[in-house]
């Protein structure tokens, strides 16, 4: 068992499964840098650019739920290996690309491996660190990596942008990606569900449906009208598929997204909260990336420099969020976060802090602080309080929570800039600061564990291993 593996063992079980969302964190962040050469050499609209990051994404957060699932059922160290090959191999792909059409659908690839690593490391992660403080320092270093991520990704996607061009932004994923499969094949231990979930194939589609017709009416409203049909239609499918999946879920005995998971305040918040963090870090770096380069003139190397400090902020405070949450739990980091994202969004909506490279600066530190802040008690307060044989369920909740949190940020603060009206964008990055600090306030202490308890209970009715995490709570 993962659980009685020793010290160095786990951490190294760790390190392997941090690769991981390296891999899947870098993506980003250096493809954000590198938008404004694929603007130029191929010829790309705003939307185009929209659709190199929401297709992935969207993908993502379609296929999280069932990685887990699966996982749970056939090894979550075989389902991990297959995610890294299928990444790796759609990394090559994507640098080979001829066209716009073939790198979006090269994209989608990608997301079918990355849909298997993230909440399936998650899962190998919540299993491996059983004591609730060590899980939270683990869980901290796992939330540091996405600071580590920010903090090279600019660099070292502009010095590849730079000096070789978009395409090398792919290569840097492929021996990383070998690497840790090797890793992987020799050091991390097989482990499953006790007893596993039945497959869902029906709320797979129906959430699908869902993401893939909002994200597609987002993204393509404006330049189609919003009043069009085929727009309409979009928004009126999504809303459908969103009715239809509610009603299936409820109905199924073991769903793809359990309804029963939602009465655990800790874990509904979490969700919501992944959902606005990333729709706001996504529309920071969209927009940022877009006034960088394009209206400052900046090369790609040096607006990755620019960068820096939101980066360096993040990577000090992600593991300090992690023992935050380990030693007083997650309300005031979540606290902390929700101020600082609002304040940074604030500079930006009604002070320009374009304009000026000390309000820039400082929104660039505060944004940093809180997206820091916030990676840690989101994933600890999503397995908080379950039982085991729902880790790979919950982990992937957390994570789908990130990606459509990501795909809605890109879509609509996306369409903002598209239609030239920027200022609206941090507006809704200023409201997603908001939504994180009430969110923060509301889904933790007490009451927010007892209802994790009740959630808990009734779970463990239905479930063979009887082995729950701890809620942490201040």
């Amino acid at each position: 068992m993962t659980s009685e593996l020793p010290s160095s063992r786990r951490w190294l079980v760790l390190g392997i499964c941090c690769s991981a969302l390296l891999l899947v964190s870098l993506d980003n962040t250096i493809l954000n840098v590198a938008l404004p050469s694929l603007r130029k050499d191929l010829g790309a609209s705003v939307s185009g650019l929209q659709w190199t990051i929401d297709a992935y994404v969207v993908v993502l957060a379609s296929l999280f739920m069932l990685a887990g699932s699966t996982a749970d059922r056939f090894g979550r160290r075989r389902v991990f290996v297959t995610g890294l090959a299928l990444f790796t191999a759609g990394s090559a792909l994507c640098s080979l690309a001829p066209g716009l059409g073939w790198l979006i659908a090269f994209r989608a690839v990608q997301a079918v491996g990355g849909s298997m690593l993230n909440p399936v490391a998650m899962s190998i992660i919540t299993n491996t660190f059983t004591r609730p403080t060590e899980r939270a320092r683990a869980i901290g270093v796992w939330g540091g990596v996405v600071g580590i991520s920010m903090a090279a990704g600019p660099i070292i996607g502009g010095t590849l942008v730079e000096s070789v061009g978009w395409r090398s932004i792919f290569w840097i994923n492929v021996p990383v990606g070998l690497a840790a499969l090797v890793m992987t094949l020799r050091y991390v231990p097989e482990s499953r569900a006790p007893r596993p979930r039945r497959f869902d194939p029906a709320g797979q589609l129906l959430m699908i449906v869902l993401l893939a017709s909002l994200t597609y009416g987002i993204i393509e409203g404006r330049a189609a009208g919003w009043g069009s049909p085929e727009i309409v239609g979009c928004f009126t499918l999504s809303v459908a598929a969103l009715a239809a999946l509610i009603v299936h879920e409820n109905r199924r005995f073991e769903p793809l997204i359990e309804p029963r998971l939602f009465r655990s305040a800790p874990l509904a918040g979490a969700t919501a909260t992944a959902v606005c963090a990333f729709a706001a870090l996504s529309g920071f770096l969209f927009l940022n990336m877009l006034h960088l380069q394009e209206r400052r003139g900046l090369s790609a190397l040096d607006a990755g420099v620019h960068m820096l400090p939101m980066a360096a902020m993040c990577l000090v405070f992600a593991p300090l969020s992690g023992r935050l949450v380990g030693a007083r739990g997650p309300r005031l980091p979540l606290v902390m976060a929700g101020v600082t994202l609002t304040a940074s969004g604030v500079l930006f909506a009604a002070f320009e802090a374009e304009s000026s490279d000390p309000l820039l600066f400082t929104a660039y530190v505060l944004f940093g602080i809180g997206f820091g802040l916030v990676n840690a008690p989101i994933t600890n307060t999503a397995v908080s309080g379950l039982p085991h044989s729902r880790a790979g369920v919950a982990a992937a909740l957390a994570s789908t929570s990130r990606q459509v949190g990501t795909s809605l940020g890109v879509a609509v603060i996306g369409a903002t800039a598209a239609a030239g009206t920027g200022v609206t964008g941090w507006w809704i990055v200023t409201g997603c600061g908001l939504a994180v600090l009430a969110l923060g306030t509301i889904t933790t202490g007490r009451w927010a564990a007892r209802t994790a308890e009740r959630a808990a209970t009734g779970l463990d009715r239905n479930s063979p291993d009887r082995t729950r995490t701890s809620v942490t709570t201040p």
